[in-house]
């Protein structure tokens, strides 16, 4: 079994990720491989100390890219597994909000 703080791998920040965190209360995390939903939950609710409506999980493919200089040696990006978690109104986590 995966214990709670390796769970959550890091948080992934972008502009999507702004903007839902911003307007819809959403979170977005790059999480172990094996999580489940449950344990994601789990995970953001104690670490944060937060209330979860709802966890989406998405599988993001490895990509495959060339070099620059010699364009036949090509790259392999690993894959891994994002979380989008939904926190109930009046919840935020302050590690996204930035300098206040």
């Amino acid at each position: 079994m995966t214990h709670i703080y390796n769970i959550l791998v890091r948080p992934i920040v972008t502009e999507k990720s702004a903007y839902q965190t911003s307007s819809l209360g959403q979170y977005v995390f790059e999480v172990a491989v094996k999580a489940t939903k449950a344990q994601i939950r789990e995970a953001v609710e104690v670490l944060f100390d937060v209330t979860v409506l709802r966890v989406n999980v998405v599988n993001i493919p490895a990509k495959r890219s060339r070099r620059l200089r010699n364009r036949r040696l090509l790259i392999r990006k690993a894959g891994y597994k994002k979380a989008v978690v939904t926190l109930a109104p009046g919840n935020t986590i302050d590690v996204f909000e930035g300098v206040q």
